[in-house]
């Protein structure tokens, strides 16, 4: 939802900046469709973006037993998200993945063709799963995070090749703000520890075991999640007073988020999709531990990176034997990290959000913007 949110902010700022030079042109009028109990809802409420959810499931990996049901949810996801399109008929709709995208792609698809929005997909991982394929086949320009995603799409013509879209509130702390958020002294090197929003429980608990070590040498921010919160606390508090004062433990991380990346010197971290462009933002070394029990999107992830020399990759069955050894082999190879810096810079698209904007923009099939 990050990338949309980026875009989001790049579209708002184009309306303001078209306001202050034609006083006449249209607002832009936004509906955000999310999942019935998403974990999105709590940020769009906070954000002040309108919303609407229905009801949606998965089919990949689903059991036998389970498909009847998703595909009953599905259904009753089409005819909602339908009737939410005839009700406020876009003239453009952006994709940015998950399933729940597949039955309102499918709604608007089923809209007369007279009042039929134009579509976006925008595609965060490198390897687009079943999910983003079936958009794929049903929208009319499809935005990419980079250019090896081509190989896995059959009509060329559609594709554009724009970064990843991040948050402008990310990169608004300077280095020696993001070290007072944290209350962190510059001399010793820091790592940052996150397994995404919902925590990763094997980085977690690899983490833990090796805390103590790892704090003799390093200040530690680590984004536990919310699942194993209660366990990291208990960690925190058996930890002697000198080794507590350079650990610094949270369930989640909203505006101080981008302190912590331009903070830290080293990151171990899942290898879901915003690791293809916030890392690059900040030219921020990785180890990452892909995700195994799902689609193999995050190895691909991985991968990339790691072959551009900007990452480590470690399996998820590795992190109790081989964390301690990797972490201190990059904290100890400073060349290595530099090497591994200025490969991560490389990749950076500071204009993606900008961009997939303009995208938009050009498939608005009428001259003035109108909703959006």
């Amino acid at each position: 939802m990050y990338p949309a949110l980026a875009v989001l902010k790049a579209l708002q700022d184009d309306e303001q900046s078209r306001w202050s030079t034609s006083p006449d042109s249209p607002n832009l009028e936004l509906l955000w469709i999310g999942g019935e109990g998403g974990i999105e809802v709590d940020l769009l409420i906070r954000e002040k973006i309108p919303f609407k959810t229905i009801p949606a499931a998965g089919l990949h990996g689903v059991g036998l037993r389970e498909l009847p049901g998703n595909l009953w949810q599905i259904f009753k996801g089409f005819f909602a998200a339908r009737k939410m399109i005839k009700e406020f008929h876009p003239q453009v709709m952006l994709f940015t993945g998950g399933y729940l995208a597949v039955p309102v792609a499918l709604a608007g698809r089923a809209i007369s063709s007279r009042f039929r929005p134009r579509t976006l997909l925008y595609v965060p991982d490198i390897e687009p799963g079943l999910a983003l394929r079936t958009i794929a086949r049903l929208s009319d320009q499809i935005a990419l995070t980079v250019e090896e995603s081509m190989n896995y799409f059959t009509s060329p013509s559609k594709l554009r090749v724009t970064g990843y879209p991040t948050r402008p509130d990310l990169n608004i702390f300077g280095e020696e703000e993001a070290r007072r958020v944290f209350r962190l002294v510059s001399n010793i090197p820091t790592l940052l520890v996150f397994g995404g929003s919902k925590g990763a429980r094997s980085i977690n608990h690899a983490l833990m075991d090796i805390l103590p070590e790892l704090l003799v040498d390093y200040q530690v921010i680590h984004i536990g999640g919310h699942l194993d919160w209660s366990e990291i606390e208990a960690a925190k508090t058996r930890l002697p007073s000198e080794l507590a004062s350079r650990y610094r433990a949270y369930p989640y991380l909203h505006e101080e988020m981008g302190a912590a990346l331009r903070v830290s010197d080293l990151v171990v971290s899942r290898a879901g999709a915003s690791v293809l462009g916030e890392f690059p933002m900040f030219g921020l070394p990785a180890i990452l531990v892909p995700y195994p029990y799902a689609w193999r999107y995050q190895e691909v992830n991985a991968r990339f990176l790691e072959r551009r020399g900007a990452a480590v990759v470690l399996q998820d069955n590795e992190l109790s034997t081989h964390l301690k050894n990797a972490v201190q082999d990059l904290m100890i190879d400073r060349k290595r990290r530099a090497s591994m810096r200025q490969a991560m810079l490389s990749m950076a698209a500071p204009n993606a959000a900008e961009s997939i904007a303009d995208l938009l923009h050009g498939l608005v099939s009428v001259p003035n913007p109108g909703r959006i």
